[in-house]
């Protein structure tokens, strides 16, 4: 081996070592997320010296709940056996000499808890740029009613109409047996979760005056009606849906909803930090 060819191949192991270990400090800048499985209302445990987050759901003495959900590996993704899988890096180390920790993220926009633009299902909409920045935000804050749906069927016009939702009620957020079965627990994407078919969103169109509809699932129509339901509710431009919510262990009745989508021009969904204020 001549003193050219043996520089080569140790420059190519060196290269080779440096790929390993900057691929080894992205996937495993997050190892572990602490404080997940607990439920404490705190801030930090484990004293000054080793302070260990404590993450929370219910904030301000039981006043405040966050119905959004943590964005996680292993959560459900759109017709995917395997969730979302890997969506965020970390290529900037301080533990790999940068000044500061720099993540990336890359996922669908209608991932997690997320809202729909108009442009989603109607490619005029989308054309003529009714995206995520136009939504209104006095929709997707005020008063709301959390209600629970009976538990054995998809949302149809007879279910709509059996909740009686008072005319002037502008915001409903709908559990169904999606949440007890945790589908936005669970990795494999399900087609059987429940939601609206055609003729329950005509139906609320038509009778009430609901302009944010939440539910606890990837999406608010049916798997076997998805497209229909979506343009009889998207078409009029002025009801916002809001998917993926996460309902456990929160009363029915009224709230405060607050949804702040992020200002993704030209986007049709975005995720959305959402919350219930008693």
């Amino acid at each position: 081996m001549t003193p050219l060819h043996f520089f080569l191949l140790l420059l190519v192991l060196l290269l080779s070592s440096a790929a390993l270990i900057s691929a080894a400090a992205a996937t495993t800048a997050y190892p572990s997320i602490p404080g997940t499985d607990s439920t404490t209302d705190c801030g930090l445990s484990g004293g000054d010296e080793n302070p260990v987050p404590i993450r929370r759901e219910v904030y301000g003495n039981g006043k405040i709940f966050d119905i959004s959900h943590r964005y996680t590996v292993d959560m459900p993704s759109w017709e995917s056996k395997d969730g979302v899988g890997q969506f965020l890096w970390l290529p900037k180390s301080m533990k790999n000499g940068s000044l500061a920790n720099n993540s990336e993220m890359k996922l669908p926009t209608h991932t997690g808890t997320h809202l729909d633009a108009p442009g989603h299902v109607i490619d005029r909409y989308f054309d003529a740029g009714f995206d995520v920045d136009t939504l209104d935000l006095e929709v997707l804050n005020g008063p709301a009613l959390l209600i629970d749906v009976p538990r054995d069927k998809n949302i149809t016009a007879e279910v709509m109409e059996s909740l009686k939702i008072p005319k002037g009620v502008r915001r409903v957020l709908f559990r169904t047996l999606n949440t007890d079965r945790r589908l936005m627990f669970k990795k494999e994407f399900d087609t059987s979760y429940v939601g609206f078919m055609k003729d329950g969103a005509e139906w609320l169109v038509k009778h009430t005056d609901i302009k944010f509809i939440g539910i606890d699932y990837l999406s608010v129509a049916a798997f076997d009606d998805l497209i229909p339901s979506h343009i009889v509710f998207l078409e009029g431009r002025d009801i916002i849906l809001v998917e993926g919510l996460k309902l456990d262990d929160v009363q029915p009745g009224i709230y405060s909803v607050h949804c702040l989508p992020l200002r993704l021009l030209g986007a049709e969904g975005s995720p959305t930090r959402c919350i219930l204020i008693k």
